[in-house]
């Protein structure tokens, strides 16, 4: 593995580099006539630029319809995973449909002519995307593109940890593939790529935004106490509902502005874009679903808020209110067991903090319990992530009742709103967040999603509120 060209564009593999490529892409072409013509994956990986900011060039080099990605969490390091384009589409849909995308990356990474491991997490062979909250999810004609389960392979890929920013170029060599074509064209790419600033927010001063309910607020509070009545009744411990609002804006929503809005405004949370098509689904999500390192991984229990206040003392007061909640302290025990008990059978051990900690973002205060675990057997992030989803934070317990319920008290399809949204890599480790604080942005509509855990002492008028605090994370950066 090289550092890209110093001169010209930053993206300009060296000759060595490029060299490799060649020689990867040829290889790959041979195995891929070994296999009886089945494709095999070839990428290198170079070292560019430590100031390049993976959100802005995948932004500014997007093309017209191009699938896209971007992942990070500035206040980690600047941890970032963008990428561009999509050599190889897994998806699929149905109960197993973590283990169908899991199985079928295994494969492809089995086969591939890559680099040795270098760079920071994410760095090298991805696939990139994210799954749907259900698993027929994203049926409704405003989800096209994004299916039950949807990883990418991209064509290009960038990724960042503190000063370390890496570059993967890739292509799927098929037995009659010509490796110079490919050679030719991945350079041609190179080219095309811009390290640009994320645009601006310019909300246009004679516009006007409508800002409106999918479903009446009223529809929301009957939802919410005809759950409360069931749970009181014994056939469930908590769900949890979520509520539609679109904004209808003058021009179209630019989803690169929204995104430098987000991860400033929102530098803790996992910002993210998923572009397929001419949309975008786009998030500042508090919540960690899995972390896999090695044989390592770590997730958060999330569950219970209350709001921010400016005054100090008031924000402390609010927090400590959250802490001393009987209903909110039982919503995180909820989330915490089924975490714990979903890693156990695939763990050493699994630990999770005595007491819960107030974790604090820009506009909301939750309650949230760190959970470790040493992994027995080297599980798939992928599958790692199917098991967990959904936790009871954006589900409900027992959720084999709860399941059924959620679509007809919501009346809506979630899509991947509370899905996971995230990356693996050639090692099978990666990380996924849950899509909350989210919004699908289609041309001048900005679909925007919230939900709230449900519990039998839950206020439905108090829950409304709830969502009302959790949509002001975009409602205030699209509706401007």
């Amino acid at each position: 593995m090289g550092v890209a060209s110093a001169t010209g564009s930053p993206f300009t593999l060296a000759s060595a580099d490029r060299d490799r490529l060649h020689r990867h892409l040829t290889a790959a072409s041979r195995r891929a006539q070994h296999r009886n013509g089945a494709p095999v994956l070839a990428a290198v990986s170079v070292r560019v630029g430590a100031g390049i900011d993976p959100a802005g060039v995948v932004v500014a080099s997007r093309r017209a319809d191009e699938p896209w990605f971007v992942m990070e969490q500035p206040d980690r390091q600047l941890s970032a995973v963008a990428a561009l384009g999509c050599v190889l589409a897994l998806d699929a849909r149905g109960p197993d449909r973590f283990a169908v995308v899991a199985r079928r990356w295994r494969a492809v990474v089995a086969t591939a002519v890559v680099d040795p491991p270098a760079g920071p997490r994410g760095s090298g062979p991805v696939a990139v995307g994210g799954f749907a909250f259900a698993d027929q999810g994203g049926m409704a004609p405003h989800w096209q593109g994004f299916a039950p389960a949807s990883m990418h392979v991209p064509e290009v890929a960038i990724a960042r940890r503190g000063d370390e920013v890496w570059m993967t170029l890739s292509a799927l060599v098929a037995s009659q593939d010509d490796p110079e074509e490919l050679l030719s064209a991945l350079l041609a790419r190179t080219e095309t790529l811009r390290d640009r600033p994320l645009p601006l927010l310019d909300p246009d001063p004679v516009g006007r935004h409508q800002v409106v309910g999918t479903m009446p607020p009223e529809h929301y509070v009957g939802a919410v106490a005809r759950a409360v009545e069931r749970i009181r009744a014994g056939r469930l411990d908590k769900i949890v509902l979520a509520r539609e609002v679109q904004v209808h804006a003058a021009s179209t929503h630019e989803a690169g502005a929204v995104h430098g809005v987000l991860r400033d405004a929102f530098p803790s949370c996992y910002v993210f874009c998923v572009g397929r098509g001419e949309s975008t689904f786009i998030a500042a999500s508090p919540e960690l679903l899995i972390r896999r390192d090695g044989m390592r991984a770590g997730t958060l229990a999330l569950a219970g808020s209350t709001r921010r206040s400016a005054d100090p003392a008031v924000d402390d007061h609010l927090g400590e209110q959250l802490l001393r909640s009987e209903k909110d302290r039982g919503e995180q025990q909820i989330v915490t067991r089924r975490i714990v008990r979903a890693l156990r059978p695939h763990s050493v051990w699994v630990t999770a903090a005595d007491e819960p900690e107030v974790v604090r973002m820009a506009n909301i205060q939750h309650l949230a319990t760190p959970i470790r675990a040493q992994l027995a057997s080297p599980v798939p992030a992928v599958e790692l992530a199917g098991l967990l989803h959904p936790t009871p934070a954006v589900g409900g317990e027992p959720l084999t009742v709860a399941a059924p319920m959620i679509p007809e008290l919501e009346g809506m399809d979630r899509g991947w709103y509370a899905g996971p949204v995230g990356w693996t890599d050639a090692h099978e480790d990666g990380e996924f967040c849950v899509a909350l604080r989210s919004a699908l942005l289609a041309g001048p509509v900005a679909r925007c999603y919230a939900g709230v855990g449900v519990v039998a002492d839950s206020d439905p008028a108090a829950e409304l509120a709830e969502t009302e605090i959790k949509l002001q994370a975009l409602l205030p950066v699209l509706a401007l």
